[in-house]
């Protein structure tokens, strides 16, 4: 059985010449919570279009369950088990937070159905359960488009969760948020590793740190080293490219 969930191996992607991503290997064990970091133009986003079909590698390949998902179209992706959130909460501003996790967990994606209250028991179960992990519960019955941007993006993961994906891309979850937010979201996405797989982009290291998870620094398109937050933050390369040397004078 293969140890890895997800590998990619070798990829490289080409826009015109322009390398996106050179070369880039990387794998994931299930039940793994992985942090990646990277400046602008890394090919952080490239990497996620990559691995949920929305771009073809221009060389190498992408295993998932130990098969090469290269080529298959994104919604084959989702179906075998990798869900997405984006940086910006995708949730239905003018539904409840019941109806947004209604839609996420129900079979039947159409919208009258749920609207009108028909709810399985066991999916209203699995709702209830959903909303007490991002402590929405007071918040049921209120509109998506009310909720602060923080209890949106936690209702954006709680509605990805209801789809059981294996594996979760999680990209930039704490971009305007609060401190205290920004803790819960950390804490949220620790608590859902193990049961799933979790891959997430951010450019907050406090945020990072506390996930207290391993890190891959990407730098022009390729993994420049991996590590724990302590490790990766005393490299010289990443210190060089990324997390910018201390002043002359200071500690």
């Amino acid at each position: 059985m293969n140890k890895y969930l997800l590998e990619l191996h070798h990829i490289s992607v080409s826009f015109e010449g322009f390398l996106a991503l050179d070369d880039l290997n990387l794998s994931l064990r299930s039940g793994e919570l992985r942090a990646v970091i990277g400046p602008n133009g890394a090919g952080k986003t490239t990497f996620l279009d990559v691995i949920t079909g929305k771009v073809n590698p221009t060389i190498g390949d992408v295993v998932f369950k130990g098969r090469s998902i290269v080529g298959k179209h994104e919604h084959h992706i989702a179906r075998l088990g990798i869900g997405r959130k984006f940086q910006s909460p995708r949730v239905f501003e003018n539904l409840t937070v019941f109806e947004n996790l209604a839609l996420a967990v129900s079979s039947n994606k159409k919208p009258i159905p749920l609207l009108i209250g028909e709810v399985k028991r066991k999916d209203k179960d699995e709702i209830h359960h959903l909303m007490s992990i991002v402590n929405l519960q007071s918040k049921e019955n209120i509109s998506a488009g009310s909720l602060s941007h923080g209890q949106k993006q936690w209702l954006e993961i709680a509605m990805l969760v209801g789809q059981n994906p294996d594996m979760l891309l999680v990209d930039e979850p704490v971009a305007g948020l609060t401190d205290e937010e920004t803790d819960m979201t950390a804490d949220l996405l620790k608590s859902l590793a193990g049961e799933h797989t979790i891959l997430v982009i951010d450019h907050d290291m406090e945020f990072i740190r506390r996930l207290n998870s391993q890190v891959s620094v990407l730098h022009q398109g390729s993994v420049l080293c991996e590590g724990t937050m302590e490790e990766i933050q005393r490299d010289s390369q990443v210190i060089e490219v990324y997390l910018g040397r201390p002043e002359e004078g200071q500690p």
